[in-house]
């Protein structure tokens, strides 16, 4: 039995078309550094690497090329970004304000930070839909609020968050807006400059069809010239003096770059471009919204988060009442083959707030490439197990 793959939330599989071929055309048969070699495939190497900056600007609509284009910034993921713009912007008793719905990926950099730098967070509240109250958020900003960081969608419930009104809140008030997409880029339309984002991190291996080890932030001028570098060394730019560069990207991109990622990241945008991320969204939202509505009349189960796919992405996770979680999760993959995950999903408070903690749930998230016969094994094979 071929296997049933229901866990892009974690990352997409399979690739983009031609991210692989691109990848190893590189490895084998140029294989060079950038920065450094004064060659020509160097030199065509850095063009490539330009224009995968250039598509994320474009992607993201951050602002005019080629004049933000610097403005892009390569880590080996997104936690990496989140780590670098907050230890790097955070400065001694500030105050932030997240979700109550977080991924580690910001919570531990805050928590570590309120121990380090007495740096503080409200949590504003969701309701057990994972919906954001909106009227919480100004009276939590106090004097000493610097951001809101904030995921553009749970990665536990899938409720997308209204990130545009967010970030009116945000700049209404003197404060950055952080945003992290791990779980809507590629699939969900983000603007930076229509939704006041001063800082996107993205990771290439989820919706953007690349493959794991690559990500980044694209970061405004005024927020990059407020923040420290967090990693400094090599960058092959002014290579005279041991200063860290004072100027973007290579303030924040010290050593060397994961080349075959970026490379592999820009054929991921390409594909996306190919089939229109109009379509993936349609798709993926068919296969949430008919999972949801059959997996709904099954008895011992209930799904988090809305009952529809409005508002959401194609998360589905389910909570248990007559059979441990991880069990289901054990069955589902050695008489079934279907891939999914369980657990807490590196989100405790997220359970807290939606009513799944401590048992945690099952994670089915769907992709383009899924098909609804896929579904439909998965449902009968819940029903059997259930």
């Amino acid at each position: 039995m071929n296997r049933i793959y229901f866990d892009h939330a974690a990352t997409s599989f399979p690739k983009g078309t031609g991210v692989v071929q691109a990848m190893q055309t590189y490895m084998n048969e140029v294989g060079v550094n950038i920065n450094r070699g004064s060659y020509g495939d160097a030199y065509e190497t850095a063009g490539a690497v330009y224009e995968t900056r250039e598509k994320l600007c474009r992607f993201f609509d951050f602002g005019p090329v080629p004049q933000m284009v610097k403005n892009v910034i390569f880590t080996s993921n997104i936690t990496y970004a989140l780590n670098i713009i907050l230890k790097g912007y955070l400065k001694e008793g500030d105050h932030v304000l997240v979700s109550a719905v977080e991924h580690n990926a910001i919570m531990r950099p805050l928590v570590q930070l309120e121990k380090s730098k007495k740096v503080t967070f409200d949590r504003i509240p969701c309701n057990q839909e994972g919906e954001l109250n909106m009227e919480a958020i100004e009276p939590l900003i106090r004097e000493n609020t610097k951001a809101i960081i904030m995921t553009h969608a749970s990665n536990v419930s899938g409720t997308i968050f209204p990130i545009e009104q967010v970030g009116k809140i945000a700049h209404k008030n003197g404060l950055k807006f952080i945003v992290d997409s791990a779980q809507t880029a590629g699939v969900f339309s983000i603007s930076m400059r229509q939704m006041n984002i001063d800082a996107l991190a993205f990771t290439g291996h989820k919706g953007l069809l690349g493959p794991q080890g690559i990500g980044g932030f694209i970061i405004t001028n005024e927020m990059a010239d407020d923040m420290e570098a967090l990693i400094t060394g090599g960058t092959g730019s002014i290579s005279d003096t041991e200063e860290t560069p004072d100027f973007l990207p290579d303030k924040f991109e010290a050593g060397t770059l994961n080349l075959p990622g970026i490379i592999g990241l820009s054929a991921g945008l390409d594909s996306i471009e190919k089939i229109g991320m109009e379509k993936i969204r349609e798709k993926e939202q068919q296969l949430t919204e008919y999972f949801i509505r059959e997996v709904d009349k099954l008895q011992g189960i209930r799904i988090i988060g809305k009952k529809n796919s409005n508002s959401r992405s194609a998360v589905v996770s389910l909570s248990t009442t007559t059979i441990d979680a991880a069990t289901v999760a054990f069955r589902l993959d050695s008489e079934y083959h279907i891939q999914t995950r369980v657990g807490m999903h590196c989100a405790p408070n997220a359970h807290k707030t939606l009513g799944s903690f401590p048992e945690g749930t099952i994670r089915f998230s769907f992709g383009y490439e899924n098909t609804m016969e896929e579904i439909n094994i998965a449902i009968a094979a819940l029903k059997e197990i259930i």
